[in-house]
């Protein structure tokens, strides 16, 4: 299941905006904080699907029963880019555990590159509700990889995938990978186009310099 929360007229498509705009997206802060506003209006999408538990609650004049999300969710991003829109995430599930993943392109040629995963640090995901976010969806590969990677740690219930823009390419190739795999994907955008270095077009660039500046 692909939902696009961009299609709908919300408060959304503005940040969507924002993140875009070659101008606005200079100021380094603020792109920060977008892809922050950015992800909790995803985490609070993911809260209406998620299953809940009943408790009751003392009031100073009585008690109400209550159905709330679950809190057996793990949240995990893949560094660097992913790390604000994790935090909007986290603002939202703040009682989540946390994931993060070291992966990068190492380039053969100039447009020739393989995904390597470094490093992960994970609590067990067995019997939780795993929410996997990047920010950009382009091949699909280091979304695949870092999944693949996080579940030698256990089997989650379900998986959300999160990611603000995407590319055609990019989705075609993560429901082909993730057929057999309990998971609801979520996008902002679905652009139509990749270069040859596998940047979405239009998209937006490079999220994790845009947010944190360039790297060597």
């Amino acid at each position: 299941m692909i939902k696009v929360i961009g299609e709908k007229n919300s408060i959304f498509n503005r940040f969507m905006l924002e993140i875009r705009d070659a101008k606005i997206q200079k100021d380094s802060m603020r792109f920060r904080k977008n892809l922050e506003r950015i992800g909790e209006i995803f985490a609070y999408e993911i809260s209406k699907t998620l299953p809940t538990v009943h408790k009751n609650v003392h009031t100073p004049l009585g008690s109400v029963e209550i159905d709330i999300p679950t809190d057996a969710i793990v949240l995990a991003t893949i560094l660097r880019a992913g790390l604000p829109m994790h935090q909007g995430m986290l603002n939202l599930f703040d009682k989540a555990e946390n994931a993060f993943i070291s992966a990068y392109r190492k380039y053969d040629t100039e447009n020739n590159f393989d995904v390597k995963i470094e490093y992960i640090s994970s609590p067990s995901l067995d019997n939780k509700i795993l929410i996997l976010s990047d920010p950009m969806l382009a091949t699909g590969i280091s979304m695949d990889l870092a999944y693949r990677a996080l579940i030698e740690n256990g089997r989650p219930e379900h998986t959300h995938i999160v990611s603000i823009i995407a590319s055609k390419e990019g989705i075609d190739y993560v429901r082909k990978h993730f057929s057999k795999t309990k998971v609801t994907f979520w996008v902002g955008a679905i652009d139509d186009e990749l270069t040859v270095k596998s940047y979405i077009v239009p998209g937006l660039g490079d999220a994790g310099d845009l947010a944190y500046g360039k790297k060597m």
